[in-house]
């Protein structure tokens, strides 16, 4: 028997078609066509499927936008109820500008104080409460919750009821009661080369550092040089001397140095070493250093006065600024002031960290300086709230 084909198979037997192979009709190639296609002709059937690496960009910026939500909500928080810093005397000269710079940028701030000022333009934004140092509970209260303590504290010269020793005692009550609050960083103020001197002002500002130091809070000490910018008392005095005096006197041979730090500068480098977290002991000075001779000449040619400038012994010099303070009903220079500006040791060993320059200022603040007696018993020595303290 033959063999058993279809119709096509035997078309093809009698030369009417061309045979298929075998190998065109196997399962899969459906109707039977070629094994092998033209890629060009025939793209592929299978449904494109995204790559591992697209999928992880989308997860990556999904990963983003959750992230910037989050610090969009902790921004928003943190707007609501920012962080909030205690500063003592932000009604006074130096604290006023670290208050401001906390809250230019974002911070809250209270103030401790024995001078509340109802009319300051700070009052409205920083509630203040009393710097009781005989009462501890108080101080803790007040600083409870607060980040960042700046203390600005001290009393320039000792009188009736608080030398030194005791502005050195209530500074370590404070130290204590921050510790206990949970406040957690300490920017302290202390002043340059703090063990150049042995005069219980320094004693107490070195003392003091060691305090800080062993207190076990993070802490930032800065030592300030010499400040001037508005409001400020030695520069602007010496300038309101040259206005109303015929002659200056010098005490010495003047060659003794100075290193000004404008006072926005200072408060900003306060703040920045409030907001970090290592310790650190740094110094605040601006970028020139002036003999005190080229600083009183400075002044001079700045308004434009023609005062004769003296060189006299320190004791002469002294007794006209007794006089003068006598006067004026201020506390105008101190012999322990004056052993110290002529001991050389208001300038700093370290790089600037000031950028305004004292001349540069001048430019603009020449004609205002030294109009206005700036009185440092009226500053200070008000009746505070206390009668054994006082802010810085």
């Amino acid at each position: 028997m033959g063999p058993i084909c279809g119709g096509r198979d035997r078309a093809a037997a009698q030369g009417q078609l061309p045979r298929v192979r075998a190998a065109d009709r196997r399962p899969g190639l459906r109707g039977g066509g070629p094994l092998l296609r033209d890629r060009n002709a025939h793209p592929p059937r299978w449904r494109s499927q995204p790559r591992r690496s697209a999928l992880r960009h989308r997860q990556a910026a999904g990963a983003d936008r959750r992230r910037d939500a989050g610090r969009g909500e902790l921004d928003r928080r943190q707007t609501m109820n920012p962080p909030i810093d205690v500063v003592t005397g932000a009604f006074s000269y130096s604290g006023r500008f670290v208050a401001a710079e906390l809250l230019e940028r974002g911070r809250g701030v209270r103030t401790l104080t024995n001078h509340p000022k109802p009319g300051d333009p700070l009052a409205d934004r920083i509630p203040a409460q009393p710097l009781d140092f005989e009462d501890d509970a108080a101080l803790v209260a007040a600083l409870t919750g607060a980040d960042t303590l700046y203390n600005t504290y001290w009393v320039r010269a000792p009188k009736v009821g608080v030398p030194h020793t005791i502005a050195v005692d209530n500074t370590k009550r404070l130290i204590d009661a921050a510790r206990r609050a949970g406040i957690r960083r300490i920017v302290h103020t202390s002043i340059a080369n703090p063990t150049a001197s042995r005069l219980s002002y320094y004693r107490g500002k070195a003392e003091l550092e060691q305090a800080v130091q062993s207190s076990g809070l993070s802490y930032a000490i800065v030592r300030p040089t010499l400040l001037f910018g508005e409001g400020d008392v030695l520069i602007n005095n010496i300038a309101w001397l040259l206005r109303h005096l015929p002659v200056f006197g010098i005490p010495g041979d003047g060659r003794y140095r100075l290193q000004p730090m404008h006072v926005r500068d200072h408060a900003a480098l306060l703040v920045e070493t409030g907001l970090e977290s290592s310790d650190r002991v740094v110094d605040s000075a601006g970028p020139d250093i002036f003999t005190f001779e080229e600083l009183v000449h400075l002044l001079r040619r700045a308004m434009g006065l023609h005062t004769v400038v003296l060189h006299m012994p320190p004791a002469l010099a002294m007794l006209g600024a007794t006089v003068a303070g006598r006067l004026t009903g201020d506390m105008m220079l101190t012999r322990d002031e004056l052993d110290d500006l002529m001991r050389d040791i208001l300038i700093s060993h370290e790089a600037p960290r000031g950028r305004t320059r004292l001349s540069d200022w001048l430019r603009t603040n020449a004609d205002t300086l030294g109009r206005v007696y700036a009185s440092e018993v009226a500053r200070h020595h008000q009746r505070p709230l206390k009668p054994t303290s006082e802010a810085a």
